[in-house]
């Protein structure tokens, strides 16, 4: 399970970046973005998918947490 860093990037699109593969890619899609579930599966623009068990809220960015990676 890679540590992912989230931040906003141009044009406040979401950045998901892993250090250890100096990775760092454009979310082209997330299942839960709202106030109250934020997570879930996450594909990346160059077609990478990853799943964050969905939080509680909608986390302050930047924020780093832990990541699967989907099949």
């Amino acid at each position: 399970m890679p540590e992912v860093m989230f931040r906003r990037g141009e044009n406040d699109k979401l950045v998901f970046y892993v250090p250890k593969k100096d990775l760092e890619e454009t979310v082209a899609s997330m299942e839960f973005q709202s106030d109250d579930k934020w997570g879930g599966l996450i594909e990346l623009e160059d077609g990478q998918r990853f799943f964050l068990p969905p939080l509680d809220a909608s986390p302050r960015l930047p924020i780093t947490l832990r990541v699967k990676r989907a099949d």
